[in-house]
């Protein structure tokens, strides 16, 4: 049977204060599996101190998690962005339910392997399932999604943006934050948040089809 797992690591983990980068990614890691415990098999588990890996109930979870750790990292002002791999894969032994270690099968080596490729690429996410159609629309997805996100900055950008993903409405947002709707709104603009509230919507539409 095959299962969704998702890996990933911590770009450029090595230029980070190694101190906070553990401290915050456990937080991440700890707040997603707590919100997700219902519709994870085997809990996203921190496997190399900069990478995790996890089994997910379905695509469904797997997008949605995907956008929660991608949303969680703005919200909470994290100093890191991660590097995805979805793949729909076998996995041989038994499920851990309680951590993703001890596990084996060509899935997990099919996704080790896809995730170690993908830091020589210029791309955050990769999409590896068996519905043809489904995988082209998401990786085409993802790649908007990461030219847009990218642009973002932790110091200048990330409070508005956390405010835009909480509230949607720029009005509510200049009111939260004491600004001008003038100010804001021209914010909304530059951010893109149009676009990204788009290209989200569209990557957890495809799970419908």
């Amino acid at each position: 049977m095959k299962h969704f797992i998702l890996m990933a690591d911590v770009i450029s983990s090595g230029q980070k204060d190694q101190n906070q980068l553990m401290i915050d990614f456990k937080a991440l890691i700890f707040s997603v599996n707590e919100s997700y415990k219902d519709k994870i098999i085997s809990p996203l588990t921190i496997t190399l101190g900069d990478e995790f890996q996890g089994v997910l109930k379905d695509l469904k979870t797997s997008l949605e998690i995907i956008l929660a750790l991608e949303e969680s990292i703005i919200c909470k002002k994290f100093n890191f962005k991660l590097r995805y791999i979805l793949n729909q894969g076998e996995i041989d032994t038994p499920i851990n339910n309680e951590t993703a270690y001890e596990m084996l099968g060509s899935g997990l080596t099919e996704a080790r392997f896809k995730l170690n490729d993908l830091k020589t690429g210029k791309f955050r996410f990769e999409v590896l399932i068996d519905n043809k159609l489904q995988n082209d629309i998401l990786n085409n997805a993802f790649k908007i999604f990461d030219e847009i996100t990218k642009k973002w900055n932790v110091e200048s950008d990330y409070e508005i943006v956390s405010n835009f993903i909480k509230f949607k409405d720029y009005k509510i947002v200049a009111e939260t934050m004491k600004k001008t709707r003038s100010q804001i709104w021209k914010r909304e603009k530059t951010l893109n948040m149009e676009s990204y509230n788009a290209i989200k919507k569209i990557i957890l539409l495809i799970i419908e089809k």
